[in-house]
């Protein structure tokens, strides 16, 4: 292990000629180098470090008896450290680096949460083709979830389903259009019926187009509530009426950030007004069978959906930054790092809530001018991010 002094407070790897054995976390000094058998188990590797005067704080269980997580395994096997190294950062020369999230099946998705915590568990992702549900998809899955993939373009269904598959997660596809009721009612079934109870629901389809109010039809009005409102409700009601009521569950639904209106776009700010109320309606009703309800409300987030739009708004999404106090645009990540949190244990007494995702856009007015600051640096979690062509 070198010098025993450079490895407190870091994480080290104990290795065996043939390769990776247990990453460790080591909060005193190691003075002695520990070679263990990779089939050896946790316990003692706890006993042989802690001989070495070491104080053993975790050991990535993945990592015991089985000598490469996937994404490494043809690099580690040929005992290449510094193409390992590269990989991953602030790694020490001499000490093959913890490959990011090494104990996950899907080990590429740097997600701040623990590896297997949503282990044996379907989790549905609406309108995971592309965007915020796609990244959502990715980050479950690499946390040991069975995603749930529905939308209504199989193709780009399926492109997100063999990239996960691809990290080494599980993915099922569903195409549906939420806003058929029929469709919902029998889809919600078949998944059911396929990996049982449904744990989570991401309810993140949704869709509108920039018009004043005065040149909104109400077909594009019936439209934009459909997608973002009516639907939701459908798979909220139909998750719940078949899988939750009996199991419990999360849900978190996607909004947007109506708070001051949505000029420009007042269907879709009714839409999502109209989802956060239901949020909270759903969290007091449903309460009693455990089940939590809560949505998030992101702000201008660089995601694929930028590049849908035309006209004058393209012109104005190239400035946008300007208008946020953190001076830059939110990704993809950390919105679904928002959305992980929700679902999970951790949040176990969150429900009803709306969580603004927007760097404070939506916060003060030009009175009180922003100051300038480079402070603010974007969460790079997701591993297969694409920058929308319009920032480019």
């Amino acid at each position: 292990m070198g010098d025993g002094h450079r490895t407190v407070g870091r994480t080290v790897i104990v290795v065996h000629p043939v390769g990776l054995c247990a990453a460790i976390e080591v909060n005193h000094a190691v003075d002695s180098t520990v070679k263990l058998d990779c089939r050896i188990q946790t316990a003692v590797i706890s006993h042989a470090l802690a001989h070495g005067r070491s104080n053993v704080l975790h050991v990535h269980g993945a990592m015991v008896g089985h000598p490469y997580p996937p994404a490494f395994a043809p690099i580690a096997q040929t005992g290449d450290w510094p193409k390992l190294r590269a990989m991953t950062p602030n790694s020490e020369a001499g000490v093959p680096p913890t490959p990011l999230s090494s104990a996950s099946p899907a080990a590429a998705f740097r997600s701040v949460f623990r590896p297997g915590l949503f282990a044996q568990q379907c989790v549905w992702v609406t309108g995971a083709g592309s965007g915020i549900g796609r990244c959502t998809a990715h980050e479950l899955a690499s946390l040991g979830a069975r995603v749930v993939l529905s939308g209504r373009q199989e193709a780009k269904l399926q492109v997100v389903a063999e990239e996960i598959k691809a990290d080494g997660g599980q993915a099922h596809v569903q195409v549906l259009d939420i806003r058929d009721e029929e469709a919902v009612k029998r889809s919600v079934a078949e998944v059911v019926q396929l990996f049982g109870p449904i744990t989570g629901l991401v309810n993140n389809a949704g869709g509108q187009f920039p018009a004043p109010l005065m040149a909104i039809s109400k077909k594009g009005f019936d439209a934009v509530v459909g997608n973002n409102l009516t639907g939701g409700f459908l798979m909220m009601r139909e998750v719940f009426n078949q899988s939750m009521a009996e199991h419990g569950g999360a849900i978190v639904n996607m909004t947007a950030d109506f708070r001051n209106g949505m000029p420009g776009m007042g269907h879709s700010g009714a839409a999502r007004a109209g989802m956060s109320n239901l949020t909270q309606t759903a969290a007091f009703e449903w309460a009693h069978a455990g089940v939590r309800v809560n949505a998030v409300a992101p702000g201008w987030i660089a995601s694929s959906g930028m590049d849908t739009y035309g006209g004058a708004l393209r012109g104005i999404i190239s400035r946008l930054q300007s208008h946020v106090p953190l001076k830059r645009l939110g990704v993809e990540a950390e919105v679904s790092a928002a959305i992980v949190f929700l679902l999970c244990p951790a949040a176990a007494f969150i429900t009803g809530i709306t969580l603004q995702i927007d760097g404070a856009a939506s916060l003060g007015s030009e009175i009180f001018p922003l100051e300038p600051t480079s402070r603010s640096r974007a969460f790079d979690g997701f591993h297969r991010a694409r920058t929308p062509d319009i920032l480019k």
